[in-house]
């Protein structure tokens, strides 16, 4: 059977049709609601309307996979959540989407983006994710408008398809379009993939869970209670104290308690107190650990985000200003390694479970252009790699210092490291050093497909002001000086973080299509708990910057490994084009993700 035109799926539309421009591009598919039933509106590739129509809450997931099975298509819609997960219950997947919130917030802060560009006005487009779709309150363009008197369809829906006129017209209007539209669609392609993270689910063994609170913890407490390793460690700091009532759980009571010790640090932190020698810092230590265990992953998070051998957090993408993602809710990003033996694949399936090695130096340079730190890497580890151009004489040393030309680190051996490095590898570091010298300077930097940092505050522009005065105090200009020198660490960090976060992206967004290309197992070998899409062939689980975790039929995980490892290769070639640059993966294929 042939592919439906875009006039097939015109014909879908039910409300007429416009003449079909290039019937054999992409097809739009603009989505609103109208009470429980959905709104479309149809656009070929040079956004022509094709045709409107509503379908009814009851018939949208069939009728969705009926227009994804014909023709290539891209959804429209405000926020991938809401629209995606339902779909994804109903077992529906979708291929491609263009999300008009993560795109429009992209957009709008870009400095690719011409600073005229009508989006940047229309400030309702600035809105929030919605961790959970059922219970969310209603959002932009779905809070009942009245209809259109000639279409009988909601007006919002011609807002909704005014800004998606408006963030293509920003995208074919900037200085480099190529890079916005990757960009977006791999912003896109993103928010479908946390969606369905959190419908799959990550495979968990509760009792492996629970065997390592107890092993590490001792027994489960009564409600209320403290554990019985907890409890023995905060008895052991407070003796080392010499004061029985000392509360460990408040900071400043906690510094106070130190203080009176003569342990005269300034913070609880880990690095902090390492630098003293007193008997309380080994307990106390010990203590922070198996508190914040407790806290963050113990039973109670068990109990709330553990169900049916799964766990299924809400992540963000986008949530943190490089484009990094961000979790609102399960904590998905801060899983301590020593829970890893509770991720544990379903019977006769595995995990394919694979990390970047150095990510960011890689990105850095690839982004750079700089051949010897390329050559560096290629084929091993990186920092092996700089040591053997004798920059720097360890592992150890060649970690700390691309570690402070990255993040801006000028005191202790980042200090006296870095400079090597940029005698190796001039180009590389003139593009670190070159966007803070931006950042100190109140400019802004972006990324290496378009994403852009924020501007600096009125107040950072009000202390640099006040600092040059003849007034100024010294006060002033040391405080004007400090903010500088923050600023200009993050806009180090934020066109290396940000572009590896958009390789991570382009990384995801093609394993995922490979992995939906792979052929699915019977349902007798099926996952049940990973739902209806994905309960029969391999799946993303788990992602985590670096790092994805694939749930996989064992007769599968072979390919699934490939296709992990042909995805990074790809990811490499759409930014970096032939840069010389590798991005290797330790990889590895079990059936728990508990470390070797």
């Amino acid at each position: 059977m042939p592919r439906p035109t875009s006039r097939w799926i015109a014909e879908r539309a039910s409300v007429g049709t416009s003449t079909v421009r290039r019937p054999d591009r992409t097809t739009w598919i603009v989505l609103g609601r109208a009470g429980a039933d959905v709104a479309v509106v149809f656009l070929d590739a040079e956004d022509v309307e094709l045709g409107r129509r509503t379908v009814g809450a009851d018939s949208w997931a069939t009728w969705a996979a009926e227009i994804e099975a014909g023709e290539a298509v891209r959804w429209v819609w405000n926020d991938t959540p809401r629209w995606y997960a339902e779909l994804l219950a109903a077992g529906t997947r979708l291929a491609r989407c263009h999300d008009l919130r993560l795109c429009h917030a992209i957009l709008r802060d870009s400095a690719l983006v011409r600073a005229d560009a009508d989006l940047r006005v229309h400030t309702d487009w600035d809105a929030t994710p919605h961790a959970d779709p059922p219970a969310a309150a209603p959002t932009l363009f779905e809070l009942g408008a009245a209809p259109d008197a000639a279409t009988g369809l909601p007006e919002f829906l011609d807002d909704a398809v005014r800004e998606f006129a408006r963030q293509r017209t920003a995208i074919d209007g900037s200085t480099d379009p190529g890079r916005l539209r990757l960009l977006t669609a791999a912003e896109s392609a993103g928010a479908l993939v946390a969606v369905e993270l959190r419908a799959a689910g990550l495979p968990w063994d509760p009792q492996a869970h629970d065997r390592i609170l107890r092993g590490v913890l001792g027994p489960r407490p009564a409600a209320g209670g403290t554990p019985m390793k907890l409890e023995d460690a905060g008895r052991r700091v407070r003796a080392a104290l010499g004061d029985p009532s000392a509360n460990l759980d408040s900071q400043p009571k906690l510094l106070r308690s130190l203080h009176r010790a003569g342990v005269l640090v300034e913070s609880t932190s880990r690095w902090e107190l390492a630098q003293y020698r007193h008997p309380v810092i080994e307990p106390l230590l010990e203590y922070k650990k198996l508190s914040r265990l407790l806290s963050a992953n113990g039973w109670a998070w068990l109990d709330e985000w553990v169900h049916d051998g799964r766990f299924r957090p809400v992540y963000v993408p986008g949530g943190v200003v490089t484009g990094r993602w961000a979790s609102s809710g399960g904590g998905a990003l801060q899983l301590p390694r020593q829970l890893r033996g509770a991720v544990h694949a379903d019977p006769g399936w595995c995990l394919v479970i694979a990390d970047v090695a150095q990510l960011e130096p890689r990105v850095l340079a690839a982004m750079s252009g700089d051949r010897a730190l390329a050559d560096a890497a290629r084929g091993k580890d990186l920092y092996a790699g700089i040591v053997d151009t004798g920059a720097v004489a360890t592992r150890a040393e060649a970690k700390i210092a691309m570690l402070g030309a990255m993040y801006g680190a000028t005191t202790g051996d980042s200090g006296r490291l870095v400079p090597r490095l940029r005698r190796t590898f001039p180009r590389a570091m003139a593009l670190v050093d070159d966007a803070a010298r931006e950042g100190e300077n109140g400019g802004v930097v972006s990324t290496w497909l378009g994403r852009s940092c924020p501007a600096p505050s009125a107040g950072w522009h009000a202390a640099q002001s006040l600092a040059s005065a003849v007034e100024a105090s010294g006060g002033d200009e040391t405080r004007a000086r400090r903010w500088a020198r923050d600023r200009g660490r993050f806009t180090r960090n934020f066109v290396v973080q940000g572009t590896a976060a958009e390789w991570a992206l382009a990384w995801m967004a093609d394993l995922r299509g490979r992995l939906a290309a792979l052929d699915a197992v019977p349902d007798s070998d099926a996952a049940p708990r990973s739902g209806a899409v994905f309960s029969t062939r391999p799946h993303l689980a788990f992602f985590l910057h670096d790092e994805v975790v694939v749930h996989a039929p064992r007769e599968r995980a072979e390919a699934a490994a490939l296709a992990v490892r042909e995805a990074a290769a790809s990811a490499a070639r759409l930014l970096f084009g032939d840069f010389p640059i590798d991005f290797p993966l330790d990889l590895r294929i079990a059936e728990s993700a508990q470390d070797d």
